[in-house]
Protein backbone atom coordinates (compact mmCIF):
# COMPACT_ATOMS: atom_id res chain seq x y z
CA UNK A 1 0.00 0.00 0.00
CA UNK A 2 1.22 3.47 -0.86
CA UNK A 3 2.39 5.56 2.09
CA UNK A 4 0.57 8.81 2.85
CA UNK A 5 2.12 11.89 1.35
CA UNK A 6 3.28 13.12 4.74
CA UNK A 7 5.24 9.93 5.45
CA UNK A 8 9.02 10.12 5.91
CA UNK A 9 11.34 8.65 3.35
CA UNK A 10 11.24 6.59 1.28
CA UNK A 11 8.47 7.79 -1.00
CA UNK A 12 7.22 5.95 -4.04
CA UNK A 13 7.60 8.40 -6.93
CA UNK A 14 6.43 7.80 -10.50
CA UNK A 15 8.11 9.90 -13.18
CA UNK A 16 6.00 10.33 -16.30
CA UNK A 17 8.44 11.34 -19.02
CA UNK A 18 12.01 10.53 -17.87
CA UNK A 19 13.70 12.91 -20.32
CA UNK A 20 16.07 15.73 -19.46
CA UNK A 21 14.13 17.11 -16.50
CA UNK A 22 12.32 13.93 -15.47
CA UNK A 23 15.43 11.80 -15.82
CA UNK A 24 17.46 14.17 -13.66
CA UNK A 25 14.82 14.23 -10.92
CA UNK A 26 14.33 10.45 -11.12
CA UNK A 27 18.07 9.90 -10.64
CA UNK A 28 18.33 12.39 -7.77
CA UNK A 29 15.35 10.85 -5.98
CA UNK A 30 16.70 7.33 -6.45
CA UNK A 31 20.08 8.38 -5.11
CA UNK A 32 18.34 9.90 -2.08
CA UNK A 33 16.80 6.53 -1.24
CA UNK A 34 13.31 6.79 -2.75
CA UNK A 35 11.62 4.17 -4.85
CA UNK A 36 11.37 5.58 -8.38
CA UNK A 37 9.22 4.15 -11.16
CA UNK A 38 9.76 5.73 -14.56
CA UNK A 39 6.76 5.56 -16.89
CA UNK A 40 7.62 5.73 -20.57
CA UNK A 41 7.40 3.97 -23.91
CA UNK A 42 8.57 0.37 -24.19
CA UNK A 43 12.00 1.12 -25.63
CA UNK A 44 12.88 3.72 -23.00
CA UNK A 45 11.40 1.64 -20.19
CA UNK A 46 13.48 -1.37 -21.21
CA UNK A 47 16.70 0.65 -21.24
CA UNK A 48 15.95 2.18 -17.84
CA UNK A 49 15.10 -1.20 -16.30
CA UNK A 50 18.35 -2.69 -17.54
CA UNK A 51 20.75 0.22 -17.23
CA UNK A 52 19.19 2.80 -14.89
CA UNK A 53 19.96 6.51 -15.40
CA UNK A 54 23.40 8.04 -15.79
CA UNK A 55 23.77 11.71 -14.92
CA UNK A 56 26.60 14.07 -15.81
CA UNK A 57 26.42 17.24 -13.75
CA UNK A 58 28.81 19.88 -12.53
CA UNK A 59 26.61 20.37 -9.46
CA UNK A 60 25.49 16.87 -8.55
CA UNK A 61 28.49 15.01 -9.94
CA UNK A 62 28.57 12.13 -12.39
CA UNK A 63 26.58 9.20 -11.01
CA UNK A 64 24.43 6.21 -11.86
CA UNK A 65 21.01 5.62 -10.32
CA UNK A 66 18.94 2.41 -10.60
CA UNK A 67 15.22 2.89 -11.25
CA UNK A 68 12.21 0.76 -11.98
CA UNK A 69 10.42 1.36 -15.27
CA UNK A 70 7.17 0.39 -16.95
CA UNK A 71 4.91 1.52 -19.76
CA UNK A 72 2.11 2.41 -17.32
CA UNK A 73 1.58 3.07 -13.63
CA UNK A 74 0.25 -0.19 -12.19
CA UNK A 75 0.13 0.57 -8.45
CA UNK A 76 -0.44 3.63 -6.25
CA UNK A 77 2.32 6.18 -5.82
CA UNK A 78 2.87 8.94 -3.30
CA UNK A 79 3.82 11.35 -6.07
CA UNK A 80 3.69 11.52 -9.85
CA UNK A 81 6.08 13.93 -11.54
CA UNK A 82 4.67 14.93 -14.93
CA UNK A 83 7.69 15.98 -16.98
CA UNK A 84 6.64 15.36 -20.57
CA UNK A 85 6.40 18.13 -23.14
CA UNK A 86 2.99 19.76 -23.46
CA UNK A 87 2.79 18.41 -27.02
CA UNK A 88 2.82 14.83 -25.64
CA UNK A 89 0.75 15.40 -22.51
CA UNK A 90 -2.62 13.95 -23.55
CA UNK A 91 -1.16 10.67 -24.79
CA UNK A 92 1.23 10.39 -21.83
CA UNK A 93 -1.55 10.78 -19.25
CA UNK A 94 -3.14 7.57 -20.51
CA UNK A 95 -0.20 5.81 -18.87
CA UNK A 96 -1.31 7.02 -15.40
CA UNK A 97 -4.93 5.97 -14.82
CA UNK A 98 -6.63 8.00 -12.06
CA UNK A 99 -8.00 4.86 -10.41
CA UNK A 100 -4.48 3.43 -10.09
CA UNK A 101 -2.84 6.56 -8.70
CA UNK A 102 -4.71 6.38 -5.42
CA UNK A 103 -4.25 9.34 -3.09
CA UNK A 104 -0.91 10.43 -4.52
CA UNK A 105 -0.08 13.95 -5.58
CA UNK A 106 0.46 15.01 -9.19
CA UNK A 107 3.28 17.51 -9.67
CA UNK A 108 3.38 18.89 -13.24
CA UNK A 109 6.62 20.56 -14.28
CA UNK A 110 5.48 21.74 -17.70
CA UNK A 111 5.77 25.03 -19.52
CA UNK A 112 2.69 27.22 -19.78
CA UNK A 113 -0.25 28.10 -17.56
CA UNK A 114 -3.18 26.06 -18.86
CA UNK A 115 -2.25 22.44 -18.08
CA UNK A 116 -3.26 22.40 -14.36
CA UNK A 117 -6.94 22.61 -15.29
CA UNK A 118 -6.63 19.55 -17.56
CA UNK A 119 -4.86 17.63 -14.81
CA UNK A 120 -7.44 18.61 -12.21
CA UNK A 121 -10.21 17.43 -14.51
CA UNK A 122 -8.51 14.04 -14.79
CA UNK A 123 -7.15 13.49 -11.27
CA UNK A 124 -9.16 15.80 -9.01
CA UNK A 125 -8.32 19.22 -7.61
CA UNK A 126 -6.77 18.05 -4.36
CA UNK A 127 -4.16 15.88 -6.07
CA UNK A 128 -2.64 18.48 -8.41
CA UNK A 129 0.20 20.72 -7.22
CA UNK A 130 0.89 23.42 -9.86
CA UNK A 131 4.60 24.18 -10.00
CA UNK A 132 7.48 25.29 -12.18
CA UNK A 133 11.08 24.17 -12.48
CA UNK A 134 14.09 26.22 -13.47
CA UNK A 135 16.85 23.98 -14.81
CA UNK A 136 18.86 23.20 -17.91
CA UNK A 137 18.96 19.44 -18.34
CA UNK A 138 19.03 17.41 -21.54
CA UNK A 139 18.49 13.75 -22.35
CA UNK A 140 21.25 12.80 -24.79
CA UNK A 141 20.10 9.16 -25.04
CA UNK A 142 17.59 6.97 -23.17
CA UNK A 143 18.84 6.87 -19.60
CA UNK A 144 21.60 9.46 -20.13
CA UNK A 145 21.14 13.00 -18.80
CA UNK A 146 23.42 16.03 -18.98
CA UNK A 147 22.64 18.70 -16.39
CA UNK A 148 24.13 22.04 -17.42
CA UNK A 149 22.73 24.70 -15.09
CA UNK A 150 24.26 25.43 -11.66
CA UNK A 151 20.88 24.77 -10.05
CA UNK A 152 17.61 22.85 -10.17
CA UNK A 153 14.88 24.92 -8.53
CA UNK A 154 11.20 24.09 -8.11
CA UNK A 155 8.53 26.61 -7.09
CA UNK A 156 5.28 25.15 -5.76
CA UNK A 157 2.01 27.06 -5.80
CA UNK A 158 0.64 27.80 -2.36
CA UNK A 159 -1.73 25.04 -1.18
CA UNK A 160 -5.43 25.70 -1.53
CA UNK A 161 -8.30 24.57 0.73
CA UNK A 162 -8.28 21.04 -0.74
CA UNK A 163 -4.54 20.46 -0.11
CA UNK A 164 -3.28 17.92 2.45
CA UNK A 165 -3.66 19.17 6.04
CA UNK A 166 0.10 19.46 6.40
CA UNK A 167 0.33 21.53 3.22
CA UNK A 168 3.18 20.99 0.79
CA UNK A 169 5.98 21.32 3.34
CA UNK A 170 6.83 17.58 3.37
CA UNK A 171 6.85 17.51 -0.43
CA UNK A 172 9.17 20.54 -0.62
CA UNK A 173 11.46 19.06 2.02
CA UNK A 174 11.66 15.71 0.24
CA UNK A 175 12.57 17.28 -3.12
CA UNK A 176 15.06 19.66 -1.54
CA UNK A 177 16.72 16.83 0.35
CA UNK A 178 17.19 15.02 -2.97
CA UNK A 179 18.91 18.05 -4.51
CA UNK A 180 16.13 20.01 -6.23
CA UNK A 181 15.84 23.21 -4.19
CA UNK A 182 12.09 23.54 -3.63
CA UNK A 183 9.99 26.23 -2.01
CA UNK A 184 6.32 26.97 -1.61
CA UNK A 185 5.87 30.24 -3.49
CA UNK A 186 2.81 32.39 -4.25
CA UNK A 187 -0.59 31.72 -5.72
CA UNK A 188 -0.90 29.51 -8.79
CA UNK A 189 -1.18 32.31 -11.34
CA UNK A 190 1.78 34.14 -9.83
CA UNK A 191 4.00 31.04 -9.88
CA UNK A 192 3.14 29.96 -13.42
CA UNK A 193 3.22 33.42 -14.98
CA UNK A 194 6.52 34.27 -13.29
CA UNK A 195 8.16 31.60 -15.41
CA UNK A 196 6.14 32.22 -18.57
CA UNK A 197 6.99 35.95 -18.65
CA UNK A 198 10.66 34.97 -18.74
CA UNK A 199 10.33 31.90 -20.95
CA UNK A 200 7.95 33.00 -23.72
CA UNK A 201 10.02 35.90 -25.12
CA UNK A 202 13.24 33.91 -24.77
CA UNK A 203 11.78 30.86 -26.55
CA UNK A 204 10.05 32.74 -29.34
CA UNK A 205 12.89 35.09 -30.25
CA UNK A 206 15.74 32.56 -30.05
CA UNK A 207 13.73 30.05 -32.06
CA UNK A 208 12.45 32.49 -34.67
CA UNK A 209 15.89 33.86 -35.46
CA UNK A 210 17.96 30.77 -34.67
CA UNK A 211 20.24 32.67 -32.32
CA UNK A 212 21.58 32.00 -28.82
CA UNK A 213 20.39 34.41 -26.18
CA UNK A 214 23.49 36.62 -26.29
CA UNK A 215 23.10 37.37 -29.99
CA UNK A 216 19.30 37.60 -29.79
CA UNK A 217 19.31 40.14 -26.97
CA UNK A 218 21.72 42.34 -28.91
CA UNK A 219 20.88 41.90 -32.58
CA UNK A 220 17.12 41.52 -32.03
CA UNK A 221 16.60 43.88 -29.10
CA UNK A 222 13.97 45.78 -31.10
CA UNK A 223 11.88 42.59 -31.11
CA UNK A 224 12.77 41.18 -27.70
CA UNK A 225 12.10 44.30 -25.63
CA UNK A 226 8.56 45.03 -26.88
CA UNK A 227 7.71 41.33 -26.71
CA UNK A 228 8.71 41.25 -23.04
CA UNK A 229 6.52 44.33 -22.46
CA UNK A 230 3.56 42.58 -24.10
CA UNK A 231 3.88 39.35 -22.11
CA UNK A 232 4.39 41.26 -18.86
CA UNK A 233 1.23 43.27 -19.55
CA UNK A 234 -0.74 40.05 -20.09
CA UNK A 235 0.66 38.63 -16.85
CA UNK A 236 -0.44 41.72 -14.91
CA UNK A 237 -3.89 41.49 -16.48
CA UNK A 238 -4.09 37.93 -15.14
CA UNK A 239 -3.30 39.15 -11.64
CA UNK A 240 0.38 38.14 -11.60
CA UNK A 241 2.93 40.93 -11.05
CA UNK A 242 5.53 41.28 -13.80
CA UNK A 243 8.29 43.81 -14.47
CA UNK A 244 9.57 43.93 -18.05
CA UNK A 245 12.76 45.75 -17.05
CA UNK A 246 13.57 43.02 -14.55
CA UNK A 247 13.09 40.31 -17.19
CA UNK A 248 15.40 42.09 -19.64
CA UNK A 249 18.01 42.53 -16.90
CA UNK A 250 17.87 38.79 -16.21
CA UNK A 251 18.43 38.07 -19.91
CA UNK A 252 21.44 40.40 -19.87
CA UNK A 253 22.90 38.48 -16.91
CA UNK A 254 22.52 35.05 -18.51
CA UNK A 255 25.43 33.35 -20.32
CA UNK A 256 25.38 34.49 -23.97
CA UNK A 257 25.43 30.90 -25.28
CA UNK A 258 22.10 30.06 -23.58
CA UNK A 259 19.61 28.34 -25.88
CA UNK A 260 15.91 27.84 -25.17
CA UNK A 261 14.43 24.34 -25.09
CA UNK A 262 12.12 25.36 -27.95
CA UNK A 263 15.14 26.36 -29.99
CA UNK A 264 16.72 22.96 -29.31
CA UNK A 265 13.50 21.23 -30.33
CA UNK A 266 13.42 23.20 -33.58
CA UNK A 267 17.01 22.29 -34.37
CA UNK A 268 16.23 18.60 -33.76
CA UNK A 269 13.03 18.64 -35.80
CA UNK A 270 10.83 17.93 -32.78
CA UNK A 271 7.34 19.43 -32.28
CA UNK A 272 7.41 22.89 -30.76
CA UNK A 273 5.51 23.97 -27.66
CA UNK A 274 4.22 27.03 -29.48
CA UNK A 275 0.66 26.58 -28.28
CA UNK A 276 1.53 25.94 -24.63
CA UNK A 277 3.93 28.90 -24.47
CA UNK A 278 2.95 31.55 -27.01
CA UNK A 279 -0.60 30.38 -27.64
CA UNK A 280 -1.45 30.50 -23.94
CA UNK A 281 -0.23 34.10 -23.73
CA UNK A 282 -2.27 35.11 -26.76
CA UNK A 283 -5.44 33.47 -25.43
CA UNK A 284 -5.00 35.28 -22.12
CA UNK A 285 -4.38 38.52 -24.00
CA UNK A 286 -7.60 38.06 -25.95
CA UNK A 287 -9.57 37.41 -22.76
CA UNK A 288 -8.29 40.61 -21.14
CA UNK A 289 -8.12 42.82 -24.22
CA UNK A 290 -4.35 43.28 -24.15
CA UNK A 291 -2.80 44.01 -27.57
CA UNK A 292 0.09 41.68 -28.45
CA UNK A 293 1.15 42.47 -32.05
CA UNK A 294 4.76 41.30 -31.72
CA UNK A 295 3.73 38.02 -30.11
CA UNK A 296 1.10 37.44 -32.79
CA UNK A 297 3.59 38.06 -35.59
CA UNK A 298 6.17 35.67 -34.15
CA UNK A 299 3.58 32.94 -33.62
CA UNK A 300 2.50 33.31 -37.25
CA UNK A 301 6.08 33.15 -38.49
CA UNK A 302 6.88 30.10 -36.33
CA UNK A 303 3.69 28.18 -37.12
CA UNK A 304 4.28 24.99 -39.14
CA UNK A 305 3.12 25.19 -42.74
CA UNK A 306 -0.38 23.90 -43.36
CA UNK A 307 -0.86 20.95 -45.70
Amino acid sequence: MSQPVSAPRPWTVAVLGPGGVGGLLAALLSRAGHRVVCVAGEKTARVLREEGIRVRSGVFGDFHAPVEADTALREPADLVLVTVKQTALDAALERVPPEVLGDGLVLPLLNGVEHPDALRARYGARRVVPATITVESTRTAPGVVEHGSPFARIALAAPGPSAPPEGFGPLAAMLTDAGAETRVAGEESEVLWAKLVFLAPLALVTTRYGLPLGEARDARREVLAPLVEEVAAVSRACGAPADAADVLARYDAFPPATMSSMQRDAAAGRPLELDAIGGAVRRAADRHGVPVPVLTRLLTELAPPTA
